[in-house]
């Protein structure tokens, strides 16, 4: 090993990443970034699961008080500081709005902006006026909306291969993909073409991929679960959709929002049957084509299904249509995605050490995109890189 070229103190190490994902990339950007040189796997020849499959959101808003809210202001900072070194992420600092139409409704949003860091998550209430000033494009009936000034947006198609691009003109970045890693010890990773790769650390980042090799390691018992969803993409919308979007129904998913007036809500409006089997919510954000990525469904007991189901599908375009004020545009693409989640809620991530100098770093759940950078960083910290 050698000095760093950044800080002549510091002891340039080889880091060894398995899983081309945000996590796996973001693990990567934060190595390279300290100086250290990265040799980073893929199984397929690009990033195809939850990474891709998602929003792009960098939501701030819905994230619980104390461990993950921290987690997500850390990664919302690193976003825009990667951003502004890296603008092919398409990062941008949108916000978003929960737009509520009931008194029930009104008075989840009203506890929430009364909790002791609505302010630090740039939570404000606007009536439905202002609603229409923030974002013109919303011209449906409500009785207004949070608005999250720290929640934004990144390009989840094209930021990983963006990122991957600023590391390797570094000179000490590789990216193998179409790599299956198929044995790991100290020290040493072998792929499925049978080479050998040699580092000081080994970071498996290996996303819902639980089973196999992960399992090995990791022994049995890992506190993870997978969970499915599905998401859809339309044609471009004819003018800009200036913040990301949210229904209420997502204050029954995000735990910022949980209190006495979400049991009321929950107890005194129950969801539409489609809605509740499907555990929905609208989450709608505009992509640099001008195209609105929407979801999404929840679905937890596996095996999952090899298809998508179409209800879902026609509760988010008419959900969305109302808050539009008129018909989406045609559905262009539709996807499920499997995102691996711990199961124990007070954790933003499961981090394990399931060997010397090597780290099983996964079931950010629904984060992954927003945290992945401060998650990042910490696994850096806690190695020492």
């Amino acid at each position: 090993m050698a000095a760093s070229d950044g800080d002549p103190t510091v002891v340039a190490m080889r880091v060894l990443i398995v899983g081309a994902g945000a996590l796996g990339t973001l693990h990567a950007w934060h190595a390279v970034t300290r100086g250290h040189e990265v040799v980073h796997l893929e199984r397929e020849t690009e990033a195809r699961g939850a990474s891709v499959r998602n929003f792009g959101l960098v939501w701030v808003s819905g994230r619980a008080a104390g461990a993950e809210l921290g987690t997500a202001q850390r990664a919302r900072e690193l976003w825009q500081r990667i951003g502004e070194v890296v603008p092919g992420v398409g990062f941008r600092a949108n916000g978003s709005l929960t737009v509520v139409r009931t008194e029930a409704e009104r008075a989840v949003a009203e506890q929430a902006l009364a909790s002791p860091d609505a302010a630090a998550r740039g939570m404000k209430w606007l009536d439905a006026d202002g609603v229409r000033r923030r974002n013109p494009a919303l011209r449906g009936e409500f009785t207004g909306a949070v608005l999250c000034e720290r929640d934004a947006a990144v390009e989840s198609r094209v930021a990983l291969p963006a990122l991957r691009a600023h590391l390797a003109a570094t000179g000490r970045y590789t990216f193998l993909p179409g790599r299956e890693v198929r044995d790991v010890s100290p020290g040493t990773v072998r792929d499925d073409h049978g080479d050998t790769h040699r580092g000081d650390t080994v970071v498996l980042a290996t996303g819902a991929h639980l089973t196999g090799l992960v399992r090995e390691l990791a022994g049995p018992g890992l506190p993870v679960r997978r969970v499915r969803l599905q998401m859809a993409q339309t044609d471009p919308l004819d003018e800009p959709l200036t913040t990301s979007v949210a229904d209420a129904d997502s204050f029954r998913y995000y735990p910022a929002y949980a209190g006495t007036a979400l049991d009321a809500l929950r107890a005194g409006q129950p969801q539409p049957p489609v809605a509740a089997g499907h555990r929905m919510q609208l989450l709608m954000v505009q992509r640099l084509d001008g195209g609105l990525t929407i979801g999404d469904t929840h679905e937890y007991d596996e095996p999952f299904a090899f298809d998508v189901t179409e209800d879902p599908y026609d509760h988010l375009t008419a959900t969305a249509a109302e808050l539009l004020g008129r018909p989406l545009p045609r559905v262009r693409r539709r996807w499920a995605g499997v995102y691996a989640q711990c199961t124990d809620p007070s954790l933003v991530v499961h981090r394990q050490r399931v060997a010397d100098g090597v780290w099983l770093v996964t079931g950010p759940g629904g984060r992954g995109m927003t945290c992945s950078p401060a998650i990042g960083e910490d696994t850096a910290n806690e190695i020492g890189w």
